[in-house]
């Protein structure tokens, strides 16, 4: 049990200094080139995707990413031998899927990537026969843990400031009530704690990346995981389509709507592209409310890795003290990477610096959760996704978020009435 605690700690370590290794490339102007998946025909698939200059980006990107996994498995003191055979075709199947999802009628239904990645890796995990060591070669915490160290560039206090207080107020508001509602929810209906924390983070705060990032602070189980992110994308569809059919019903005004939007849809995709059905000051409210909660994510992830790791002391088979030496050894560092990297591109990057390298690292760290949630579905079984014991959770998940919806609703008509 001792060798998994001392792994865990410095993989975390490993993933801050991968982490910013990327950031750093990107400052110093090493930042890839970021490919374009969007297509509507055939015809843009053939020149525009599969073109030879964007195929040249995305293999850019491989090389960064290839580059930066046998780094990893070098100072964790991996055997390369199968990640040269694996992490390639982890990558292809992540490919595939992102240029899946890029097809315009996908994105109209707002299925993110992820989706694509994890359906494609289940069905070949689970109709193919994969080799043991293909299976132990796949690491994804490692992709999940990077990924959310270059999550920390894309949340950006100074944006927060700048667009208003009460977005912020809002977010804090419904963040409290709803995550500590549905945690509460998840323990009446008896679910254990690590799906209950998962849970409650992806619909209060900001559905998948919330959910990614609390499995990664508590260490969660990554079939968990991949259920809860299921319900969180599967969900978004419906509410971004018939939520501003209903906020019409209601009478709501723009800033009213595009509130409730913001703060109760879980995906940033489906918020925008609820918003726009609205309007343009609809789509405004509804980008700042979601941004505000985005905000959140670091401080919350820090929150409930500190709740985790006191708790998990206090109640250890030894009876341990929870002492602050005891919290930090189980603290998971990598979040301290992703606070680093949110302060460090908020007040000491300059705006005009930051906005040139974002869009890098934007496509890089979806890369990376992409890639994450094709091993999760190449190491999964569809049995441990669908038992019977998997009903609790989506009870939960349909309450709660049913309470977000009717808690947001209030609390934007208050604000923003």
């Amino acid at each position: 049990m001792s060798t998994s605690k001392s792994f865990s700690l410095s993989e975390d370590w490993v993933v801050v200094i991968l982490g910013f290794a990327i950031i750093l490339l990107a400052l110093i102007g090493v930042a890839v080139p970021r490919p374009s998946f969007s297509w509507n025909n055939s015809d843009e698939l053939m020149n525009s995707v599969i073109s030879g200059a964007n195929l040249f980006k995305i293999g850019a990107q491989f090389i960064l990413v290839f580059f930066i996994a046998i780094l990893g498995a070098m100072l964790l003191g991996k055997s390369l031998k199968n990640l040269l055979i694996v992490f390639p075709a982890v990558f292809i199947i992540t490919a595939v899927a992102l240029i899946l999802a890029g097809n315009a009628v996908v994105q109209d239904y707002n299925l993110e990537a992820v989706i694509f990645s994890l359906g494609i890796g289940l069905i070949i995990g689970n109709f193919f026969t994969l080799p043991t060591w293909f299976r132990e070669a796949l690491s994804t915490e490692l992709y999940v843990k990077i990924g959310l160290v270059l999550l920390g560039t894309s949340v950006i206090f100074r944006d927060i400031l700048t667009a208003g207080g009460l977005g912020l107020l809002q977010a804090i508001v419904v963040v409290l009530s709803v995550w500590y509602f549905a945690f509460w929810l998840c323990k009446k209906l008896k679910i254990d704690s690590e799906m209950a924390m998962m849970l409650s983070s992806a619909v209060s705060i900001c559905g998948v990346s919330a959910a990614i990032a609390t499995s990664g602070a508590i260490k969660g189980d990554s079939k968990k995981l991949s259920y809860i992110v299921s319900l969180v994308l599967i969900t978004a569809i419906p509410m971004m389509i018939f939520m501003p059919y209903i906020a019409n019903w209601l009478g709501l005004s723009q800033e009213v709507t595009g509130a409730w939007l913001g703060g109760s849809i879980d995906t940033t995709g489906a918020v925008v592209a609820s918003g726009s059905l609205v309007g343009e000051e609809a789509l405004k409210i509804s980008t700042i409310v979601k941004f505000s909660q985005n905000v959140l994510l670091g401080i919350a992830a820090f929150a409930i890795s500190v709740y985790w790791t006191y708790s998990n002391s206090k109640s250890a088979e030894n009876a341990e003290k929870p002492t602050l030496k005891i919290i930090w050894d189980r603290f998971p560092k990598f979040v301290l990477g992703f606070v680093g990297a949110s302060l460090l591109f908020s007040f000491v990057i300059s705006p005009e610096h930051v906005a040139t390298v974002k869009g890098s690292l934007k496509s890089v760290q979806g890369l990376w959760f992409a890639l994450a949630f094709t091993s999760i579905g190449l190491e999964t079984n569809f049995k441990d996704l669908f038992v019977h014991n998997n009903r609790k959770p989506l009870y939960a998940f349909l309450i709660a978020q049913t309470f977000n919806i009717i808690v947001t609703l209030v609390v934007a008509m208050l604000l923003f009435g």
